[in-house]
């Protein structure tokens, strides 16, 4: 028979233990740079920079994008806290796809850390404009550091799309980011 004593420590390490597999790995933050050799193809981009901060709950992916001397710059921030609304959700693949934000559209987002905080996954259900009218595109995607902190894959299935898009980064030193 289990003790009062040893049931509240064997809650306490498992309250501890879950604690830790719900946030990110340190190494996860940061500025992560685009290797098109081993990715889906950018179709109508150069290069892209995926930048990611945490503050709290919070976790802003910021892409940077380049077409020539064209650079566009969007953030998406999500919480693993709770669902998050956005206004300007920005889909990598939306240049090019004739699949376009729907005008006034608001993006429903959830994340959560898995994989003892290794894999950040997001669900969206984003509005978008096709040419039969306005729908739902839910889009589901997985960013996963590697154990040694240097490469970041991202998944991404589309409810739109037959296979899913595959992003690897690598990331970036303060050196090479200037």
């Amino acid at each position: 028979m289990m003790t009062a004593f040893k049931r509240i420590l064997l809650g306490g390490l498992i309250a501890a233990g879950l604690a830790v597999a719900a946030t990110a790995q340190p190494s996860f933050e940061g500025r992560w740079r685009l290797d098109p050799a081993v990715s889906t193809a950018l179709d109508g981009w150069q290069k892209m920079d995926l930048v990611v901060a945490r503050d709290g709950s919070k976790v802003a992916l910021t892409y940077v994008m380049q077409w020539r001397r064209t650079i566009k710059e969007a953030t998406n921030v999500v919480d693993t806290a709770g669902p998050v609304k956005l206004d300007d959700f920005f889909r990598v693949e939306q240049r090019h796809m004739a699949v376009y934000p729907a005008k006034h559209g608001v993006t429903e987002a959830t994340a959560e850390w898995i994989d003892g905080g290794r894999t950040l996954r997001t669900e969206v259900f984003t509005p978008v404009e096709v040419s039969q009218g306005d729908v739902i595109m839910r889009i589901t995607s997985e960013f996963r550091v590697s154990e040694l902190g240097d490469r970041l894959t991202v998944i991404e299935l589309h409810s739109s799309r037959p296979r899913p898009l595959v992003y690897v980064f690598n990331k970036v030193t303060e050196e090479a980011a200037k």
